[in-house]
């Protein structure tokens, strides 16, 4: 018969201990998964074909937002470009060619948008 409860709960070393990480609580990993990612502020926008058998995506990034927020913010420019895309990375990324309509979009949006790439 095997426990699948185990791992540390306490431990005199460090206190009380993180039960996903088995860090130390102030010291845990976890609770920093939902932080905002460091940018420079400028929001990028590119196409890439790499790795897509020639099919080619629009790739925003650079956006200071958390990953919650992140996913609204591509559900709603996945839906003024009628498109689908994913994100990864803290990279959005929504299929086709749609540089232009996401430059206006997100400069309406209050951010720094740069097109980058040819």
């Amino acid at each position: 018969m095997k426990n699948n409860n185990q791992g540390v709960v306490y431990s005199t070393d460090q206190g009380r201990t993180c039960p996903d990480c088995g860090m130390a609580i102030d010291q845990c990993i976890c609770k920093n998964k939902d932080e905002t990612p460091e940018t420079d502020g400028i929001v990028r926008i590119g196409r890439e074909t790499k790795g897509r058998k020639g099919k080619g995506v629009t790739i925003v990034s650079g956006i200071p937002l958390k990953p919650t927020e992140l996913k609204k913010l591509a559900k709603k420019l996945k839906q003024k470009c009628s498109s689908g895309g994913s994100i990864k990375n803290n990279i959005i990324e929504i299929q086709g060619d749609f540089r232009d309509l996401l430059f206006d979009e997100l400069t309406k949006l209050k951010y720094t948008v740069k097109k980058v790439g040819g």
